[in-house]
């Protein structure tokens, strides 16, 4: 995965943001381990989904979860199963290693964080 270090990709308050096999990152910000595994978690499940079905169900479901915010009091983005598999699992080296496909469906009907 390529890093690309700019002032403009990701939005303000975001360190770093995967697109089609990039990883953008914020200048000054700090790029650990962490966010690698984190990152080369997005790229394994962009990937299962032939990476246009990745963002296109990114962006629904992020569409979802804000509309429903007002009512469950949660955070939209942390809530996308996407990011609820890349967060649950970025301490863990070599999970991508034994990753099984489609693992952040688990993610989609359990109890938002």
């Amino acid at each position: 995965m390529k890093i690309i270090v700019n002032r403009f990709i990701p939005f303000k308050g975001f360190a770093a943001m995967y697109f089609f096999g990039l990883l953008f990152v914020r200048k000054g910000a700090r790029v650990g381990e962490r966010m690698i595994r984190h990152e080369a978690i997005h790229h394994e499940q962009a990937k299962e989904m032939l990476f246009i079905f990745f963002y296109l169900w990114y962006v629904v479901e992020w569409l979802l979860r804000l509309l429903l915010q007002p009512f469950t009091g949660k955070n939209a983005y942390r809530n996308i199963s996407l990011e609820r598999e890349a967060y649950a699992k970025q301490r863990y080296v070599g999970y991508t290693d034994t990753r099984k496909h489609f693992h952040w469906l688990r993610y989609i009907f359990t109890k938002p964080v």
